[in-house]
């Protein structure tokens, strides 16, 4: 039998001031998850403070929290949302108040700002292997979909487009207008879609790069990637790629001869990036270059708010955690 929730005191918007309850919390709650999944020896280390204040600024009003009767943080779901692109994550409640009914409320609470921000599509991801989160988001309206792949890839190995250019490389006002340009381009393909304040927000904290490809005044691919660490006290160890969109096949090979160069740039050895697979094609591309699976998540998304499917040939990659 559910206990009854204690009185509870949310949602707040998060600031800066909590990450270092945020990142406890979701130390222990995801180390705690891996362990009841069998994976006794995984221990999930806190991340990289300026990731959570990117996450946060990312979220604006959808970073949620709720505290308990005592005022210590007891559950948190950061809502973000690109244009029409909504989804969730990282979420997580305290391991002693699970089961009592506040994951539901974290988020049915994020589906409802989504929804009202305007999000036509809501969604997250979660472990496979997790059937009882599966089951638990399923009985919330959520459908499962296609696996999103982790796959890992040397650093430095393609030659990089002559028709590229980094946002670190220009000028402000060039930069706004290069946004603007991807943008426009982006929401041919997948009307509604916008990346802009990911690319503003990446150049402004100075945590990667983002590399446009284009073809005269035509934006023909581009890629927001981070490069600093995910994890506090760690040095960083690979690029992460978190949107990417190419207009076809050949322009997704040649941004990723660019993604790979800012990496080996940056003295990174690898590159990561989350691969949807229902991106068929551009999967079977990153393994003939010899890119490994390192990592799978579940895709899911609330019903009735699926997500857009870029015309065949094109590649859209959204990376829906931080």
């Amino acid at each position: 039998m559910r206990r009854p929730e204690p009185a509870l005191v949310g949602p707040k918007r998060a600031t800066p001031e909590d990450v270092v309850p945020l990142n406890r919390l979701f130390s222990d709650a995801f180390t705690e998850r891996y362990h009841r999944d069998g994976l006794v020896g995984v221990r999930v280390p806190p991340l990289n403070p300026d990731v959570w204040r990117y996450s946060l600024r990312d979220a604006g009003d959808g970073a949620m929290l709720w505290y308990d009767e005592e005022g210590e943080l007891v559950a948190f779901n950061l809502a973000h949302r690109s244009g029409v692109e909504g989804w969730m994550g990282p979420l997580a409640v305290r391991t002693e108040r699970q089961e009592r009914g506040l994951g539901r409320t974290i988020v049915t609470t994020a589906i409802e700002w989504l929804s009202a921000a305007g999000a036509t599509v809501i969604g997250l991801e979660t472990m496979p292997r997790t059937v009882d989160n599966i089951g638990f988001y399923s009985r919330l309206g959520f459908h499962p979909h296609h696996l999103t792949i982790t796959l890992t890839g040397e650093a430095g190995r393609l030659e990089p487009a002559a028709d590229a250019v980094r946002l670190s490389a220009v000028t402000a006002g060039t930069r706004a207008d290069l946004i603007d340009a991807c943008r426009e381009r982006l929401d041919r393909s997948a009307a509604g879609y916008d990346y802009g304040r990911e690319m503003a927000l990446t150049a402004e904290m100075n945590l990667g790069d983002t590399v446009v490809v284009h073809r005269g005044s035509t934006v023909e691919a581009f890629a927001v990637c981070h490069t600093a660490a995910l994890a506090s006290g760690r040095g960083a160890e690979e690029l992460r790629v978190l949107k990417l969109f190419a207009a076809s096949q050949d322009a997704f090979l040649s941004l990723m001869g660019c993604v790979e160069t800012i990496a080996d740039d940056a003295m990174l050895s690898r590159v990561a990036i989350r691969c949807q697979t229902g991106q068929r094609q551009a999967y079977r591309a990153l393994i003939d270059r010899g890119y490994d699976v390192r990592w799978t998540d579940l895709r899911m998304t609330l019903h009735g708010r699926p997500e857009t499917h870029v015309p065949a040939g094109e590649v859209l990659f959204s990376n829906w955690e931080i």
